[in-house]
């Protein structure tokens, strides 16, 4: 069988980057959408896409609020999280029209968090028959889209988050 190869060209940009060691849930709202993978930012809430993600429209939801604690979210800003999260996941079934989704927590390092000092819940796309065994198995990632293109695509999608 010949030797087959899948690209991802931009992750290593990003494997490259100087680390700054700031809070990229904290400093992207703040920065330019684009670059910075938001897809939505309100009072409560941001929405990104991953730059290492598992599957085409791997999203994360983030607090605004600086925390790796649940218990320390206000009932207000847990409950605008919430509906931000319930909307994104409507949001993706709609434009994606997947057989199912992963929405999930990892609370800490050892649960499997890769960025642990903020909460943030990541939102997966699913297909019946998809690639998702690759970054288990492989530590590759097939995903269709650019995320420069994703992004073009999901922005307007997204845009009534805002606020």
């Amino acid at each position: 069988m010949a030797h087959r190869a899948l690209w991802a060209p931009w992750r290593m940009a990003y494997i490259g980057a100087p680390k700054s060691g700031a809070c990229i849930f904290c400093d992207a709202p703040a920065a330019d959408p684009q670059a910075a993978l938001v897809l939505a930012a309100s009072a409560h809430a941001v929405v990104m896409l991953n730059r290492y993600p598992y599957a085409n429209g791997h999203l994360m939801v983030a607090p605004r609020a600086h925390t790796a604690d649940l218990g320390a979210l206000e009932a207000t800003a847990y409950a605008a999280l919430s509906e931000t999260l319930r909307r994104a996941v409507g949001l993706l079934q709609s434009t994606f029209r997947p057989d199912g989704m992963n929405v999930g927590l990892n609370l800490g390092a050892a649960a499997g968090a890769g960025f642990a000092q903020h909460l943030h819940w990541h939102l997966v796309p699913r297909w019946n028959g998809d690639t998702n065994f690759m970054p288990v198995i492989a530590e590759v990632s097939c995903l269709p889209e650019h995320l420069d293109a994703l992004w073009a695509r999901l922005r307007p999608v997204f845009a009534p988050l805002d606020g």
